[in-house]
C-alpha cells in the first residue's frame, strides 16, 4: 500500500486485514518496486498528493511498477493522479499513464458525499449495487473502452476504470460494506 504521508489508510488496512491479505505500507521507491502488487488510497487533493509523491522520490517508483504491469488498484485520487491533470490543480502533472483528466461537478451539492448506485461492465469483478463515494472531481478517460462502471450524479460520469494491470475506483470499496468488501476480493483472487 502506497505510503505517501496521507490517504485513507486506515480503513483501508482493516479491510484488507479483514479479507485476510498479506500487505505493507511502503513509503521508499524500493519498497514500491518490490512489490507484488500495488494500492493506492487517496484522500486528498490532486496538487497535494502529486507534491507528495515528488517529494518522497515515489513518482517514478509507481510510473515504473505500473509500466512494468504490476497489478495496480487505485482509490479515490489514487485513480485521478493516473490521468494527466485535474481542474483542481491546473498546473500539477499527474502520472499521465491514463489518457483524459479531471474534471469539476458542475451541479448538484459538491463535493458528492454518499451512497451512489454504480453500473458495471464486469459485475464479476465489480458487482452492480451501490457504493460510498466523497468526491468533487471525476475523471473524463479519452478511451471510453477503459471504463469500468459509471454512476449518477447530475450525470453519469465514471466510477471506475480498467486497462491492462490498472484498476482504479472513484467510489471507496473499504467503505462500502459488502459490495465493497467482495470487489476488493475479487481483486485480490484475480492476479
Amino acid at each position: 500500500m502506497v505510503d505517501y504521508g496521507s490517504g485513507n489508510t486506515g480503513s483501508l488496512c482493516k479491510a484488507l486485514d479483514h479479507l485476510g491479505a498479506d500487505w505493507r505500507l511502503a513509503g521508499e521507491p524500493e519498497e514500491i518496486a518490490g512489490a507484488e502488487r500495488i494500492v493506492f488510497p487517496g484522500v486528498g487533493s490532486f496538487g497535494a498528493v502529486m507534491e507528495r509523491l515528488d517529494e518522497r522520490g515515489l513518482t517514478g517508483a509507481l510510473v515504473d511498477a505500473i509500466s512494468d504491469g504490476k497489478q495496480f488498484l487505485g482509490i479515490c485520487v489514487g485513480l485521478q493522479v493516473l490521468f494527466s491533470g485535474s481542474d483542481e490543480s491546473p498546473d500539477v502533472q499527474g502520472l499521465g499513464i491514463v489518457d483524459g483528466l479531471c474534471a469539476r461537478f458542475r451541479q448538484g451539492k459538491v463535493p458528492q458525499i454518499g451512497w451512489n448506485e454504480i453500473s458495471s461492465t464486469e459485475p464479476e469483478l465489480l458487482a452492480v449495487g451501490h457504493y460510498y463515494f466523497v468526491n468533487s472531481y471525476y475523471v473524463v478517460p479519452t478511451d471510453r473502452e477503459i471504463v469500468l462502471a459509471t454512476a449518477d450524479y447530475h450525470g453519469d460520469f465514471t466510477a471506475a476504470v480498467k486497462s491492462g494491470n490498472i484498476v482504479a475506483t472513484q467510489f471507496h470499496p473499504e467503505k462500502s460494506g459488502a459490495l465493497g468488501l467482495g470487489f476488493l476480493r475479487n481483486w485480490l483472487d484475480a492476479g
